[in-house]
């Protein structure tokens, strides 16, 4: 499995036969190079979204559009992008299962933040915000999403018992560093954890040294972008 940062909450995984994109943020990213673009969707076979913010959503449609790669995620959600043209994928809710591939499978489990986007003059709630259990190649990667410490972190840890966490670690929207480690810590049996939704601007945490610190152990990797971490 290939794990690749995108920049702030983005992810590629490359896993068995499948490039599964998770709310793919390339316009305005300020993680991202314009030239660096082609090369983050290239390839893409589905695309998973957590939540309905505009830097986790802005760009799905089109990359639908010009990859084929159908989307999937919370039911409102994945219904809303269907109808603005993305590829249908599968829409689904909390504590539900789908298949991507012959090989690998996205199960939603709860996240703890908000989950609306601006259509015309009116916000919209577009379903509960959510994370995602990855499973393949041998692993089963946590997909925080955009979270606070919550106490479904407990069973979902318990049950899973993901080995891979990706956790969303900047602060003033999310969990910090310090809670990331709290929760890593508390709730899971993390071999490798990966920090994410921060350095992309000013507000947020610009280092992941609290989070190592706090995880001794745990193999802690501060992700650059489009560079591969092999599991």
């Amino acid at each position: 499995m290939k794990i690749i940062w995108l920049g702030h909450g983005s992810f590629r995984f490359e896993i068995e036969d499948q490039v599964v994109l998770v709310d793919p943020w390339l316009t305005g990213n300020p993680m991202m190079t314009e030239d660096q673009h082609a090369a983050a969707v290239a390839g893409a076979t589905h695309i998973l979204v957590t939540h309905a913010h505009f830097d986790h959503i802005a760009d799905v449609v089109a990359i639908s559009k010009d990859t084929g790669a159908p989307v999937s995620g919370m039911y409102e959600l994945a219904q809303f992008l269907t109808a603005q043209g993305a590829v249908e994928g599968q829409a689904f809710n909390m504590g539900g299962t789908i298949e991507i591939g012959d090989a690998v499978t996205a199960s939603m489990v709860p996240a703890s933040h908000s989950s609306t986007a601006d259509v015309g003059d009116t916000r919209r709630y577009m379903g509960s915000e959510a994370g995602f259990i990855l499973r393949g190649a041998g692993h089963t990667v946590y997909i925080s999403g955009d979270t606070g410490i919550m106490a479904d972190m407990d069973w979902i840890g318990d049950f899973y018992k993901p080995d891979i966490g990706i956790l969303s670690a900047g602060g003033h929207f999310t969990m910090g560093m310090a809670e990331a480690a709290y929760a890593a810590k508390r709730y899971f049996n993390f071999k490798t954890v990966i920090p994410c939704h921060y350095r992309t601007m000013p507000m947020l945490e610009q280092s992941a040294k609290v989070l190592a610190d706090g995880l001794p152990g745990v193999d802690v990797v501060e992700p650059e972008v489009l560079q591969a971490i092999e599991v």
